[in-house]
């Protein structure tokens, strides 16, 4: 099969969880089933969440509690673009309006022509926005982002820190990144989630770099393995998968291992102490 069948055992300290999660349905989706030239239009321009979209949401909201996802993820990664926050926050936000005397917003009411309430910080984790992790860049308008200085006071708890320029300097309107150019940046997106201290993190983006960079995975798991991780993803699904660290690129030390022996004593084993007799 050209694969290495079998199990497969690694220190927990050498693997880190990552739930990733394809935004809800935005404006764009629907216009693009009907005729896919659609995407082309500036109409489309930093596409919003759909009602539907929101409704998507919302049941994802609900799983990731049920579950127990959203107790046990540690940071949110969001791709800076409308509907992925407005995803994002929706899904891994506090319940409910915030007291801004405690704590600012996730989303302030109706962002991004949401027609959505504002959105609590209080009681959930972290959120970071990271370019990295964006849509295939250039000639769809959907694709092309809004200057940080505007997103800020729409999202005024996520952390906007790691991006460099206000503008968006990435997208380009008449050149299309490259499949392969796409599963680079995906690849060094999932590198820069290995260097983070947090163990389990939730990661907010889209289906185009999710399934060009997992296709570039899994050439060492039995071939439907493969398949399923290079499978598209729907809208506002969730799938949860497992870093490893092969090649000791940095792992933290165990927090569970314990040493043992102690206190110190005899500890040799029983097949070495008959050999020794």
């Amino acid at each position: 099969m050209g694969s290495n069948p079998g199990t497969s055992v690694y220190p927990l300290h050498r693997t880190k969880t990552i739930h990733l999660v394809r935004h809800a349905q935005g404006v764009h989706n629907v216009a693009g089933e009907e005729d896919h030239s659609a995407y082309s239009s500036r109409e489309f321009f930093d596409a919003h969440l759909t009602p539907l979209g929101w409704q998507q949401v919302q049941n994802l909201h609900n799983h990731v509690r049920a579950s127990g996802i959203f107790e046990s993820v540690e940071l949110v990664v969001v791709s800076p673009l409308l509907r992925t926050m407005q995803t994002a926050v929706g899904a891994f936000g506090g319940e409910g309006c915030t007291d801004e005397s405690k704590a600012p917003p996730l989303m302030t009411e109706n962002a991004g022509n949401s027609n959505h309430p504002a959105i609590s910080s209080l009681n959930c984790p972290p959120f970071v926005a990271v370019e990295l992790c964006r849509e295939h860049l250039g000639v769809h308008p959907c694709d092309q982002r809004r200057s940080i200085s505007e997103y800020k006071p729409m999202f005024p708890a996520i952390d906007f820190s790691l991006i460099e320029n206000d503008a968006d300097v990435l997208w380009q309107a008449d050149i299309r990144e490259k499949n392969e150019d796409v599963a680079a940046r995906g690849k060094k997106f999932f590198d820069w989630l290995w260097t983070r201290k947090e163990k389990e993190i939730a990661v907010i983006t889209h289906s185009g770099v999710l399934v060009h960079t997992l296709r570039e995975f899994g050439d060492d798991c039995h071939p439907s393995i493969k398949s399923e991780m290079g499978r598209f993803f729907d809208n506002c699904e969730l799938r949860s998968v497992v870093i490893i660290d092969k090649g000791m690129i940095g792992s933290d030390p165990s927090t569970t291992n314990f040493p043992g022996k102690i206190p110190s004593g005899t500890d040799v084993p029983s097949d070495a102490a008959a050999t020794a007799n």
